[in-house]
Formats: C-alpha cells, structure tokens, sequence
C-alpha cells in the first residue's frame, strides 16, 4: 500500500526561528500545570495554520481533523477573520458592557437571527464552561427549583457547575460539586439496551428521564441539560425523538429544556445549523462556544425574553464577555459560514467520509462502529464486535500512526477507544480521500 499523500496546497509556512519542541516541553514541565496532557508519544508542536492544515516547526503539512477540538470552524487564519479581528485590535481591544459599543450589539442580531422561536436574547461569556454554568444558574432562577437532570457520558465543562453536570469519571475531581444534579441513561444506540432498530428507542431511553424525576428528585426540577450531540463521550447521537419525549418529561415536572451547542452547533452537522434542530426540538436555552469563534475565547448563552429577565433580579456582569475583539471575530465567523455555504460543505464532505468509514468497516474488524452528522463523526474501535470490549490501546496507537502519516485526530469515550473526527469545515474532497487513505493503512498496521 502506498503512502497516502496530502492534497496540494498551495501555501508556503513562514520560518520559524524560535525555541525548539525539546525546549518548550522543557519549559512546560518546568512552569505550566502538571494536568496538562500530551496526545502522543513524542510530542508535536505546531506554529502555524492555514484553512484546514496546520504546521509544525519545521513546516510540515497536517491535516487538521480534530479542528483545535471541534473548535476550528471555519478554518485557520481565514482571510474575512483575520481583517475584523486586526481592524478592532487597531482600534480598541477592550471595552466592557457597562458602555455601549456596535460590536455586540451586531452580533447579538446576528446570532438571534439564527435562532428558531422566542430564543432571542444572548448573554456572552468566555468558555462553554461559563456558557453552562450560567444557564444552570437561569434554570435555577427562573424556575426557582434546584434539581437538574443531565445524562450519564456527558461533558459540559470543568468548572464546579459544569462538572456536576459531567458524567465521566476521568474528568471529575473528588470534591463537594454535584448538588442536585443527577444522570439519567445515555441514550447510546451502540451500547444501550435500544438499538438503531428499534423505533422506538428515542422514547425508551427519554423513559428514563421521567423515571429519574419521579424516584430522584421532588417531582419538579429546574431543568434538563443535554448535548446535542455527545462530544467528550464519543460522539453519541441520539436516537430520533429522543429529546423531544426528555423535553417533554423535563417541562411536565416545571423544568426548562437547555441544548449545549458547544461542539455540535454552528452548522457542523451539515443538516441544520444547530444540532438541536436534527432532533426536531427548540428548547428554552442555548449554550454555545467552540466554533462560535474560530479559536477565540467566546461563548454564548441564547434564552428567551422571558427567562432572561431573572438576571435583572440581581447584578451579573463578565469582565470579558462580549469584548469588542471578541465579537468582531464571531460576527465575522458567522459571515464566513454563510458566504462559503460551509453548512451545506459540511452535509457532503461529511456524508463522503461516512460512506467511506462504512466501507472500512467491512474491512476491519477493529471498527465496531461508526456514526455522526456532518463533520461531527466517530469511529468506535473494539476488540471484539460481539462483547464489544473497548480497543482502548489499539485506539491510542491508531492516533499515532495517523500523526506519523499527516493526519490529526481526537479520541473520547470514557476509555478512549472512540476515534473523533471534527475538522475545519472547509475540507474538500481530496481531504476526505487522504483521510479515509490514512485510516486504511493505519488500521491495516493492527
């Protein structure tokens, strides 16, 4: 099997003169968190990037499919971005909301527009970390009841209210913070007790959310928080209805319905611009971060008039949110989605790949799996289809000998055994075959 070979681009990396990767791991190990953890066996250090390629030290070409962690939307260092984010620098790089300032009066219309129903109102902070934690707060306040129900395999932050939410082991800590929110089912398709034949399975699994408020809780909650489209936990996609009959359950016991967008939104699955919309559902609140801004610290939360209102009761105010920079860059993200038609780019590269992820899978016994929507996809790898016992070694070797061959991935699931692949949504389809390539002859390695 021959070497698979990116696609030509042409672009030239500018050199690079600074410290050496030896150097800065040095320094890291010496000055930065000892929590701060490496994918590979020799770390790689990148410099630069350029759409969907990213470049270490010595100029060599990645292709970018993990996107800065489902972060890179529209592509590195775009062009429309770079001219926004500059002209604001330029002009002035800090101003907070006791002012007035265009900037985010603009983009909060711009993202307003983009909503579905009475969501209408946005707030901005910093992370999707903050994003959750203050929908949590507005669910609580709005409602003025306290339990939460989220889902078992879910990630929403790591901050103590994100955490509580968070239901994987390897990222809580042992301290006081999950006052009053439980884990319904994840609702797995693959690993659950309801398969993707049953057409029933969305309401069997929502089933569980009623059965939580009724033997977990007071019987009323302040509200329901789900990811789209599961992230961290491997890329999960529910089964349909499934948050239509949770939302339903949530509202009957005096709840409100939260959709965390943080990687799923923002036209990654291809079909609709938000992943909620693939499930048929508009809940009361929206949090969102990642490819909000290409890259930059920026998160929102999207509610309604109504609920948005309890804020008013006291004084909440973010130093950062809503910077001028900040906005500048996720205004001109939005602009850039729109003119290159990268939602309907993501809906075909992303059925390409996944049609060609099938096919490995015929190939390869290791695949038990494969799922996603749009540029949202993971390969679940196991040792055997049958107990599908998590490959969670040959995962982490697969990742490696993809970054030996150009490409970049990520991997979730509680024992890393799920390949993530979220690039840049600008990817063609040359991109797409030296993927598919790449994973051909890294799984042939096995």
């Amino acid at each position: 099997m021959k070497t698979p070979t990116l696609p030509l681009f042409n672009y030239t990396p500018k050199p690079y003169t600074g410290p050496s990767a030896e150097e800065v791991l040095r320094l890291r190990k010496e000055f930065l968190s000892p929590a701060l953890f490496l994918y590979y066996k020799k770390p790689v250090m990148f410099v630069e990037g350029k759409g969907q390629y990213i470049f270490d030290e010595k100029g060599r070409r990645y292709l970018d499919g993990l996107g800065g962690i489902v972060t890179i939307s529209v592509g590195h260092c775009h062009p429309h971005v770079l001219e926004a984010v500059n002209k604001q620098n330029a002009t002035l790089q800090h101003s907070t909301t006791i002012y007035l300032h265009p900037n985010i009066a603009e983009f909060g219309q711009k993202l307003a527009s983009k909503m579905p129903g009475d969501l209408k109102v946005c707030y901005f902070v910093n992370s999707g970390s903050e994003a959750n934690d203050l929908a949590m707060l507005m669910a609580r306040a709005y409602t003025g009841n306290y339990d939460m129900i989220a889902l078992r395999n879910s990630y929403h932050g790591g901050n103590a209210s994100g955490m509580a939410a968070t239901s994987h082991s390897t990222w809580k800590f042992n301290v006081p913070h999950s006052f009053g929110v439980h884990h319904a089912m994840a609702p797995d398709p693959y690993r659950g007790p309801y398969g993707r034949n049953d057409p029933d399975a969305g309401k069997k699994y929502a089933a569980d959310v009623k059965n939580l408020i009724d033997f977990g809780t007071s019987g009323q909650i302040a509200g329901f928080i789900a990811e789209s489209i599961q992230g961290v936990g491997g890329v999960i996609v529910f089964p349909d209805g499934y948050l239509k009959h949770a939302y339903e359950h949530a509202r009957a016991a005096g709840g409100v319905c939260i959709a965390d967008e943080v990687q799923a939104g923002f036209a990654r699955t291809g079909t609709h611009y938000w992943g909620f919309e693939t499930q048929g559902v508009i809940p009361d609140i929206v949090t969102m971060a990642k490819g909000i801004g290409n890259g930059c610290p920026l998160a929102a939360v999207v509610t309604t008039p109504q609920i948005a209102s309890v804020l008013a009761k006291r004084i909440h105010f973010n130093t950062f949110g809503g910077n001028p920079v900040v906005c500048a860059q996720g205004k001109a993200v939005m602009e850039v989605i729109e003119k290159e038609n990268l939602q309907a780019n993501a809906l075909n590269m992303g059925s390409y790949v996944l049609a060609g992820l099938e096919r490995l899978k015929e190939k390869h016994n290791i695949i038990g799996d494969v799922r996603g929507k749009g540029l949202m996809l993971g390969i679940e790898l196991v040792k055997d289809r049958t107990t599908k016992e998590p490959a969670k070694s040959e995962c982490a070797q697969i990742l490696e000998t993809c970054k030996d061959l150009g490409l970049l991935l990520g991997k979730g699931g509680l024992t890393g055994n799920i390949i993530r692949f979220a690039p840049p949504m600008c990817i063609n389809k040359g991109d797409a075959d030296f993927m598919l390539e790449v994973f051909d002859a890294a799984f042939s390695t096995l």
